[in-house]
């Protein structure tokens, strides 16, 4: 009760001021502590946001795709040393001979990403859709021209940079190894091991009951918002092995419960992908490390929570365990970056209530 009179004035404030739009769940031990919906989900036919609503994960899908890569190594079809480039074979390609499944999942490859995530200049990630028509990319390997003729940054394992690239190209070794799908690999493997019976992969242009828009502002000259549009040709049509998995909250829950009681891989990979695997890095939102498809939250050296976040134009998420608090939180929004202050408030909360 506490959590609902602290949160819904924080949240309700976000949302009359087009700040958040989306739902927000807590959860411990299978007791919701927390569940509201704000804002539109859609706003041309101003349908309200639900709590059982569905929507996009932006890169909250790379947990996904991480799970199903160690799926694969603990059936013996690769190994965290695997050459990627021995498996994909790749044509036209500046992959580097000794990046291997390792490098790609804990971001420390150094191949270049087809988009740089430090960028600001939203015109800069919507220029990529405007020389590679988002819905001409409905599969993975589409994506190879946007990064595969790029030089890379550095030497692999040298340093840490964030590339969407890499989990790409996780996603075709995923369907090198079995002979199937991505998409399918991950419906079977993650998405329904786990119980997530309301997730998927949904394409942009096929509409679909109880589904989300995403809306992204759209700014005066001056820089001040003037209205909304959706997100339809700013995203790959029907999502990548990087992003784009379409879940709920309830669902999501699942999955972290799935993820870390040993529903989804043995005890002992568990124990891996629960652990962080590159170097620790500071910036402004403070000290964080990641692992195989996860991301560390620390306080210090200790681990706050963990999960992952995505922005994508209309989408921002964040998914997140809370170990010494046996929490979840899942934040789903159809909003450009409206889960990031809003995210920010409600950790706030989580941590003052406990």
């Amino acid at each position: 009760m506490l959590l609902k009179e602290k949160l819904h004035p924080i949240l309700q404030e976000l949302a009359d001021r087009d700040k958040f739009s989306g739902v927000i769940l807590i959860n411990r031990d299978n007791e919701d502590l927390f569940s509201g919906a704000y804002g539109y989900a859609s706003r041309r036919w101003r349908i309200i946001n639900s709590t059982d609503m569905v929507y996009p994960t932006a890169s909250v899908t790379k947990m996904f795709t991480a799970v199903a890569v160690l799926q694969l190594i603990e059936k013996g079809m690769l190994s965290l040393n695997s050459k990627v480039q021995n498996l994909l074979k790749l044509n036209v390609s500046n992959l580097p001979s000794n990046v291997t499944v390792r490098h790609l999942l804990t971001h420390t490859s150094g191949i270049a990403d087809y988009f740089d995530e430090t960028d600001d200049d939203a015109d800069a990630y919507r220029n990529i859709w405007r020389r590679y028509p988002n819905y001409a990319l409905t599969e993975l390997e589409d994506m190879l021209p946007l990064f595969a003729g790029k030089d890379p940054q550095f030497n692999a394992g040298d340093d840490f940079s964030y590339c969407n690239a890499g989990y790409i190209l996780l996603g075709l070794v995923i369907e090198h190894v079995t002979d199937e799908s991505y998409f399918n690999c991950i419906r079977k493997n993650v998405l329904l091991e786990a119980g997530m019976k309301d997730s998927d992969f949904i394409s942009l242009d096929r509409p679909r009951e109880n589904v989300a828009d995403g809306h992204s502002p759209i700014y005066s000259k001056d820089g001040s918002p003037k209205g909304w549009k959706t997100n339809i040709y700013s995203l790959p049509v029907n999502g990548s092995a990087d992003g784009g998995a379409h879940s709920t909250a309830e669902d999501l829950v699942k999955f972290l419960q799935a993820l870390r009681t040993g529903v989804l891989l043995s005890d002992q990979m568990t124990s891996e992908i629960l652990k962080i695997q590159s170097p620790v890095q500071e910036d402004d939102s403070g000290r964080w490390a990641y692992g195989y498809g996860i991301a560390f939250l620390l306080d210090d050296d200790e681990v706050v929570r963990y999960g992952h976040s995505g922005d994508d134009p209309g989408v921002s998420a964040k998914l997140f365990h809370y170990p010494d608090l046996d929490v979840d939180l899942v934040i789903l929004g159809n909003q450009s970056h409206c889960a990031n202050e809003a995210g920010d408030r409600v950790h706030e909360v989580i941590m003052e209530v406990g």
